[in-house]
C-alpha cells in the first residue's frame, strides 16, 4: 500500500491516493497493467512462510471502512489482501481511459480491461498463486501485443530473476525490459534485458534454478552462505550450470547424475579447497574438526535431495512457466513436500531424527594405541572420525 497520507478510510485512500497514482502512471504509458496475488485456500506451498510473518488482524474491506493503522500487520491476512485488491481494481475498472490507452487488471482467474478487449486468451484464465509469475504472463502478453519496451515495479528479488530469464527467452521480440526496485531513497532502475545480455543465454535460463537452490521464499537457504558466495562458487564451477538447465524446464525427475554434480556444488560452497564429491564425507571432516556448530555443516545427502527436489519445483514448474497464463503442475508431493492438514510443508529429510537414531555420541583423546582408559571401549563402541585417533586404533 501507498502511504495513506490524510485518508481516514478506504474510499479516501483510493480516490486521493491509489487513482491519482494509476491515473499519472497512464499519462506516460500506453499500457499499464496491475497484477495482484492469488492466494490458494489450501495447497499454498507459502502458506507456511506467511504463518512465520504472522496472521495479521481481520479487517473488512469496504468504502467506508477505517485503514488500518498498521498497514503491515493488515497485509499480513490474505482474506485482507484479497478483500483490498477486489476494491481498488473495482475503483480502477470506473476510469475512464483514452482510446490509445490499454488497462489490465487481474481479478483472480480473470482478467479486466479498460478498454474492453476481446481476446485475452493469454491473460486468462490464470491460475497462478503470486504475482511475480503473473508479471511474466502480463509482460509475455505486452509482448505479443507488439510492445517492445516494458517496465515492472517491484519489491521482490524473484521477479528480478524471472525478468532476466523472460528478457533472454524474449530478445527476439524485446528491445528493453526495465524493472524499478526497491522503495523510497532505496529505489533503483535494473535492466533485465542488460543483465541477460551479459549473463549469456544458458546462464540466464539457469538463473531461477540457481536462485531457488541457494534460497528463496518457499526454498531453505543454507546458513551462513550468502548468494554473493554461492554466485562465486558458480563462477568457479561452472560445470554446474548443466546440472541447473536441466531442472530449468519441467522436469519430469530428479537424475542421479545432476543429484551428484549439485552435490559438488554444495561441497564446493562449504568449502573451496575440497576435492571430495560427497556432503556426507564433507560433513563429517567439518564436523570431526570440532570447530564448527551443527547449523554450520553442510546438509545430509538425504536432506539435500530434498531441498534440491523443492528448489526444482520452483524454479522449473512454476517459474519455468511463468509466461503461461494457466499451467498444469504436478504434485508438489512428489517433489519434496507433504500434506499437513489442508497446508504443505516441506520434507526436510528422509533420514531418522538424530536424537531417535543416535542415543550416545562418545570420542576419546587417545592419539595412539586404545588402551584400557578409551572411552569408546569403555562404552563397547568403535573409534570414529571424531576421536583423537580417527578410528584408526
Amino acid at each position: 500500500m501507498f502511504k495513506p497520507g490524510g485518508s481516514r478510510v478506504f474510499q479516501e485512500y483510493s480516490t486521493a491516493v491509489f487513482i491519482p497514482y494509476i491515473e499519472s502512471q497512464l499519462e506516460y504509458q500506453s499500457r499499464l497493467d496491475l497484477v495482484w496475488d492469488c492466494y490458494l485456500k489450501s495447497g499454498s506451498l507459502k502458506a507456511t512462510v506467511r504463518c512465520n510473518h504472522g496472521k495479521g488482524i481481520r479487517r473488512r474491506v469496504t468504502a467506508s471502512g477505517p485503514l488500518p493503522s498498521n498497514c503491515q500487520n493488515f497485509l499480513r491476512n490474505s482474506d485482507n489482501k484479497e478483500e483490498l485488491f477486489s476494491f481498488l481494481s473495482e475503483q480502477v475498472m470506473q476510469l475512464v481511459v483514452k482510446e490509445s490507452k490499454q488497462l489490465v487488471v487481474t481479478g483472480k482467474k480473470r482478467v479486466l480491461t479498460v478498454p474492453p478487449r476481446k481476446d485475452t486468451a493469454n491473460l486468462a484464465p490464470c491460475n497462478h498463486e503470486e504475482a511475480d509469475t503473473r508479471m511474466m504472463v502480463h509482460a509475455a502478453d505486452a509482448l505479443e501485443c507488439g510492445h517492445r519496451r516494458i517496465l515492472i515495479r517491484t519489491v521482490d528479488t524473484d521477479v528480478v530473476v524471472l525478468a532476466v530469464a523472460l528478457a533472454n527467452e524474449r530478445s527476439e521480440v524485446l528491445d528493453e525490459l526495465w524493472l524499478t526496485f526497491g522503495t523510497g531513497k532505496n529505489r533503483r532502475y535494473i535492466a533485465a534485458h542488460q543483465i541477460a545480455k551479459a549473463l549469456g543465454p544458458e546462464n540466464s535460463r539457469a538463473l531461477p534454478v540457481f536462485h531457488a537452490i541457494t534460497g528463496c521464499v518457499t526454498v531453505s537457504v543454507f546458513a551462513g552462505h550468502s548468494k554473493k558466495a554461492a554466485w562465486a562458487t558458480w563462477n568457479a564451477f561452472p560445470e554446474v550450470t548443466t546440472a541447473f538447465l536441466s531442472l530449468a524446464s519441467t522436469p519430469s525427475e530428479l537424475p542421479d547424475g545432476v543429484l551428484s554434480t549439485l552435490a559438488r556444488f554444495i561441497v564446493l560452497l562449504y568449502d573451496r579447497t575440497s576435492t571430495c564429491c560427497d556432503v556426507n564425507v564433507l560433513r563429517k571432516k567439518l564436523f570431526s574438526r570440532k570447530s564448527r556448530s551443527l547449523e554450520d555443516l553442510p546438509p545430509t545427502r538425504a536432506a539435500l535431495e530434498q531441498h534440491i527436489k523443492t528448489a526444482a519445483y520452483q524454479a522449473g514448474h512454476i517459474w519455468g512457466q511463468a509466461a503461461i497464463a494457466f499451467v498444469s503442475l504436478p504434485s508438489p508431493c512428489d517433489w519434496g513436500w507433504m500434506k499437513s492438514g489442508d497446508e504443505l510443508e516441506p520434507i526436510w529429510t528422509t533420514l531418522s531424527d538424530v536424537s531417535k537414531s543416535c542415543h550416545e555420541l562418545i570420542s576419546c583423546g587417545s592419539r595412539k594405541h586404545c588402551g584400557g582408559k578409551c572411552g569408546c571401549k569403555k562404552a563397547a563402541l568403535k573409534c570414529t572420525g571424531l576421536c583423537a585417533c580417527e578410528g584408526g586404533c
